[in-house]
């Protein structure tokens, strides 16, 4: 989105650490600003990443992003979409969670020739924070 903030790397990681013992199974549920926060930070991330306008990536209800270069979209459903939840997409972006698992497991609702953005992923580690 033009006139945007850029992430640093260090603040996705903030937000992402945050959240990462619910990812890791071993604590409930962050409150709903941590996940938002670690959500819309690692989402423009890939934005930053992955410039574009070609696919959309919604993380309902927190963010939605369009990337990945390519024809641009403008009007009515994208033909490239990526939808997940939230949980979903953290474990994605921190590499605790492969594409192919996702996909295979139904996590994630993929449509189009270019929806496949596994080839950004992961965003940010976490292994031993």
């Amino acid at each position: 989105m033009a006139g945007r903030r850029g992430v640093s790397a260090e603040e996705v990681r903030a937000a992402v650490v945050a959240v990462a013992p619910w990812l890791r199974g071993e604590a409930d549920r962050p409150g709903r600003a941590e996940v938002a926060a670690a959500v819309r930070l690692s989402l423009r991330t890939l934005e930053q990443i992955a410039p574009g306008s070609s696919v959309e990536v919604r993380v309902p209800p927190f963010a939605a992003v369009q990337c990945v270069e390519g024809p641009r979209h403008t009007r009515g459903t994208p033909p490239n979409v990526v939808e997940l939840d939230a949980r979903t997409w953290l474990l994605l972006a921190t590499g605790l969670l492969s594409w192919d698992a996702a996909m295979d497991g139904g996590a994630v609702s993929a449509s189009g020739t270019r929806a496949d953005v596994s080839a950004w992923l992961p965003l940010v580690r976490i292994d031993g924070s």
